[in-house]
């Protein structure tokens, strides 16, 4: 069980860093200059001044590297070191968790930490429930339930029958029976046969877990219902017993720390790191196969592959460093052929023996070029972006005005590679639910048999909108009811206490048909623990009129109905997704009447209905589900079906075959609930209330001011999705009537119905069903040519993979920068899909957190990523690129122009260590400051005046043009700083007529000129002036003449002599 997330050790650390640092080309390339410059007939310079840098740079990324990895041992240590409960000779025997093996049987007490990935066996609670808290697997802080087998469940904390739970037994009836696969505890193995698996391979998906486990002679389903994942807290439970199925690198917690490449072979386990970090994965499996033969079998899986993200600009910096190596061999060519024809018609100054020739000599001198000019691409330049980036992202980290207080959440920069390409989005793709809105509902109002409750009017008759001073309905006939629920409808009440069926089976389906978990306070004060926000109101309702969800067990459920306990035997639950769009109970009540309840999308359920659906109702329903929709209220259809027991017995015969497979589990699952999920008889609908984010209409309209083209990706009704279009500004009152709807029709699923006036802007809305068309090959470009031409597009009912198909659409067709935001698990293949992924730490955990490049708490800190540090960073990297191709030109190109001048014979214009300090000490902080701390304007204007982020989508700061602006300006200085000093001195002389200088002299003025004219230069293109600014722009003019004077002083020198 031992975890490693560190990648060195004290003797591999300098030779795997080392390694991974020469992976860079540009690394191995000044390595090759270095080796190069040892040759003394093609090197002018002192390996030192290549030397130097090459160490610097390669020591500050090693350190850093350490640092990081020194912090990860730290963790490793410490979690390998807690100690667990061990049944071992039938006591518990206290081991550290690093000892842990698969196969052995934990107890865990409260608040423990979970060791391994665990069947669970039995617990201390009634029905053998655990709660959990899983906070640190998806940031979830509500407690869920996970309860052991009844079978396994009987065992308790006995000690003898829990170590008698061994493999021995099981590998007897696994080779009698044909069985393929089973969990030893003797063995500490997993045993795989005729490559058929019986429990999933480890992987990282933290909410799905197939297997069976089979003892004494019958064969259970476990699902994730039976595991606890490591990585979970026990909590609310006094003591549990658990099985280690999956240890150490195996858990999915580890598996999600990563994307790994694991293979499960004979003997060992390796670790190796090819482009990232990846584990490979050893285990020998034993078994004696009729006590005649000894077996060894293998198995070997793949996962994930990682998706490594680059800014537009770094790829533009990677054709321009091609670019000017390329200018690199042009001088070094024409210096070559220079010093050939000089060799031949001026003079031919003769070399050893190894230049016998002018020709030799031109070659030699070609390599001596590449060498004195390699400074045109500094390496200092990509260390410094590094160095740069992080900068920029803790001021992301430290802005207090992204701080989130009621929540205790700063924003994270969870990257550090895209801070400048937030200052470029043209295209952002949101989630709607928790993202927009606050994903905290409210009950608002029902539909019952085709009648609407929850309207509230005056004594006229007209509707209002219902404010503090509207009087509650009396609910003093439940006392159950809370004084905080706001319901107004005192009609709904009355209902209820007349006896009306059908709406108290509306109310039974809700406290029935659900995953909520009841928890009473040691006051006996009832409340309930909902991973759904959805569902926490719709059973909180269910409770405030009379229908009180108390108890929940392995196989039963518990109601109050109007004050009377009525325990319902669970059948079966057929499970909610995102795919499905509904979830069914299946319940046999005390008269032994079998019933399905359904709620799910009134689209999903619609198709389901029976023929004798009273079409009345079902008519009056749609009516006021659009009704709803269009107060941007969230809608669930509730229906229901009687089931006789013949036909369920069918049923579940099919249910228990599906449940129990190993390869495509989820699909035959899926299938068998469509069997029984149909004919059902609509009972109403409910609407709930989902109130905006704080902030949101201002964010998207400035957002919209900045050219930013916002996308709404929904699972909601499109009634629902416009009428938050409209209150968050998206679609505005001008859009009105030229709103664009794309629809599919039934004959051909090609029909598109455009309506536009010509003038005004106007949005687009397009449901799932026809994006399914949209997204065809030959009519994706049409809809994306349609698309943009919309100021906003929003998809209703669209699917997860569909949310990033319609991402990768535009960023693989439209020249943009596309950025994602959502919440929760359904976003995350979006928030991949995008160039920059943002999550929001909401109500449904922080899947989408842990996926993405940027985090924060709420939507309208995207205005503030966006104009202000996206802009600034865009800005800051933007002047950091066009000052270091300036100063470096500038510097390069003075041995070129001196080099005509001393027969192309590569002879240094600079001293070598000036060369040396040029790009590591004298011009290296400024530039790096100004990259960190400028800004242009302050936060303010930057949020005022939106149309400031225009030039960050056009690349106008920095492209081509921009770079050979920077090069030309480089070359003019280059010339000014040799030619003025040279044509000063060359033909000056004393009076007594030697001359007045030499090589050293000139050098000198040209190198204090240079560094003075390239100083001043930052200091022009500084526009925020700090204290920091001050010290190192003019803190290296005064160190450069601190270590000239070092260099050249005679009193230095008769010193230290």
């Amino acid at each position: 069980n031992k975890i490693k997330t560190s990648k060195y050790t004290w003797y591999n650390f300098l030779l795997i860093n080392l390694w991974e640092q020469f992976h860079r080309v540009v690394n191995v390339y000044f390595v090759i200059l270095v080796v190069l410059q040892f040759i003394p007939e093609i090197s002018s310079l002192n390996p030192t001044t290549s030397i130097i840098p090459i160490i610097v740079v390669l020591g500050l990324t090693a350190m850093k590297d350490g640092f990081y990895d020194y912090k990860r041992h730290k963790s490793d240590s410490s979690v390998n070191n807690r100690s667990s409960s061990v049944v071992k000779d039938e006591t518990l025997t206290e081991e550290k968790w690093m000892n842990i093996k698969v196969g052995d049987i934990i107890q865990l007490k409260n608040n423990e930490n979970v060791t391994a990935d665990l069947l669970l066996l039995s617990s201390s609670e009634e029905h053998n429930l655990v709660y959990i808290e899983t906070a640190e697997l998806d940031g979830e802080t509500n407690l869920k339930v996970r309860q052991a087998l009844p079978e396994t469940g009987e065992m308790k904390d006995n000690l003898r029958t829990l170590r008698q739970f061994n493999g021995v037994y099981l590998l007897s009836n696994l080779i009698q029976n044909g069985w393929c696969l089973f969990i030893s505890v003797l063995t500490d193995c997993l045993v795989i046969l005729d490559k058929i698996t019986c429990c999933e391979a480890p992987n990282n998906y933290l909410h799905k877990f197939t297997g069976n486990l089979y003892w004494n002679n019958e064969t259970f389903a476990i699902d994730n219902e039976n595991i606890l994942l490591r990585g979970c807290t026990l909590r609310n439970t006094e003591w549990c017993f658990g099985l280690v199925i999956f240890a150490g690198p195996d858990t999915k917690l580890m598996q999600n720390t990563g994307e790994n490449i694991v293979f499960w072979l004979a003997g060992y386990k390796l670790t190796f790191f090819p482009k990232f970090t990846s584990h490979i994965y050893f285990l020998k499996l034993h078994f004696h196969m009729f006590d005649m033969t000894m077996c060894v079998f293998y198995v070997c899986f793949v996962t994930g592959k990682s998706v490594l993200k680059r800014t537009s600009i770094e790829r533009l910096m990677n054709k321009l460093v091609w670019l000017i190596f390329a200018f690199l061999l042009l001088l070094a060519t024409v210096t070559a052929v220079g010093n050939t024809i000089w060799e031949r018609y001026v003079v031919y100054m003769p070399w050893a023996s190894y230049a016998p020739n002018e020709y030799m000599s031109g070659f030699l001198m070609f390599w001596s070029y590449i060498i004195i000019l390699n400074t045109v691409v500094p390496i200092s330049l990509f260390v410094s972006i590094e160095f740069i980036r992080v900068g920029q992202s803790w001021f992301i980290n430290f802005d207090r005005a992204m701080y989130y207080e009621k929540k205790d959440l700063p924003a994270l920069a969870r990257t550090t590679t895209l801070n400048e390409e937030l200052g470029q989005i043209e295209y952002v793709f949101s989630d709607k639910t928790g993202t927009l809105t606050q994903n905290i509902m409210e009950f608002n109002k029902c539909v019952i048999g085709g009648t609407c409750y929850g309207e509230v009017y005056n004594e006229d008759g007209i509707a209002i909108v219902p404010d503090d001073s509207t009087p509650n309905a009396d609910f003093s006939f439940n006392k159950d009811a809370e004084n905080s629920f706001r319901f107004f409808d005192q009609r709904l009440i009355n209902a209820i206490t007349s006896g009306d069926t059908k709406v108290h089976e509306f109310f039974k389906l809700i406290a029935i048909c659900h995953t909520v978990m009841p928890d009473f306070s040691p006051e006996g004060i009832l409340t309930y623990q909902a991973q759904s926000p959805d569902e926490g109101a719709l059973v909180g309702a269910a409770r405030n009129f009379g229908f009180v969800f108390k108890e929940r067990t392995f196989n039963t459920i518990t109601v109050s109905e109007l004050g009377t306990d009525v325990t319902y035997e669970v059948l079966a639950i057929l499970d909610f997704d995102n795919v499905r769009k509904r979830m069914s109970v299946i319940v046999k009540d005390p008269e032994g009447n079998i019933t399905l309840f359904c709620k799910g999308a009134d689209s999903v359920i619609y198709e389901r209905l029976g023929e004798a659906t009273d079409e009345d109702i079902k008519n009056a329903t749609t009516v006021h589900l659009d009704n709803f929709a269009g107060e941007g209220l969230r809608t669930l259809c509730l229906a229901v079906k009687r089931l006789n027991e013949e036909s369920y017995k069918v049923w579940k015969e099919a249910h228990s075959k599906a449940s129990m497979a190993l390869e495509d589990r989820e699909d035959r699952l899926s299938a068998v609930y469509e069997e029984i999920e149909r004919d059902m008889e609509l009972l109403g609908a409910t609407a709930v209330e989902d109130k905006l984010q704080d902030g949101v209409p201002e964010t998207i309209a400035n957002l919209s001011n900045a050219n930013i083209k916002i996308w709404v990706l929904t699972g909601d009704k499109q009634e629902t999705a416009v009428n938050i279009g409209y209150s968050c500004n998206m679609l505005t009152e001008e859009m009105k009537n030229n709103v664009v709807v794309h629809t599919s029709k039934v004959a051909n699923g090609r029909s598109i119905v455009f309506q536009q006036d010509g003038e005004n802007k106007f949005g687009l809305v397009i449901n799932g069903h026809s994006l399914v068309h949209a997204l065809s090959e030959e009519l994706a470009i049409k809809f994306l040519e349609l698309a943009t031409l919309c100021t906003a597009v929003i998809c209703c009912r669209v699917t997860p993979l569909q949310k990033a198909k319609v991402v990768e659409l535009v960023k693989q067709n439209q020249k943009a920068v596309t950025l994602a935001i959502g919440d929760g698990a359904n976003d995350v293949s979006m928030i991949k899909a995008a160039h920059i992924g943002v999550g929001i730490s909401g109500e449904e955990g922080t899947q989408a957190v842990l996926s993405a490049d940027f985090a924060f708490g709420q939507f309208r800190f995207l205005e503030r990523l966006l104009l202000v540090h996206g802009r600034w960073s865009y800005m800051r990297i933007c002047k950091f690129f066009g000052y270091f191709f300036y100063k470096n030109f500038a510097f390069t190109l003075v041995h070129f122009w001196y080099s005509f001048f001393n027969g192309l014979t590569a002879q240094s214009s600079f001293d070598d260590w000036f060369v040396t300090l040029y790009n590591l000490v004298y011009t290296s902080m400024p530039v790096f400051m100004l990259a960190v701390f400028d800004q242009d304007l302050n936060d303010e204007y930057c949020i005022k005046f939106p149309k400031l982020y225009l030039p960050g989508q056009t690349n106008e700061l920095f492209n081509i043009k921009i770079f050979f602006r920077s090069i030309i300006r480089g070359i003019f200085t280059s010339l000014a700083l040799f030619f003025i000093p040279y044509g000063a001195f060359v033909d000056g002389m004393h009076s007594d007529g030697t001359n007045i200088t030499d090589l050293q002299t000139l050098s000198i003025v040209i190198s204090t000129s240079l560094i003075i004219v390239v100083t001043l230069q930052v200091a022009l293109d500084t526009s925020y002036w700090t204290p920091i600014n001050h010290f190192f722009i003019w803190g290296s003019i005064g160190i450069y003449f601190l270590v000239t004077f070092a260099m050249y002083s005679n009193g230095l020198y008769q010193i230290l002599p």
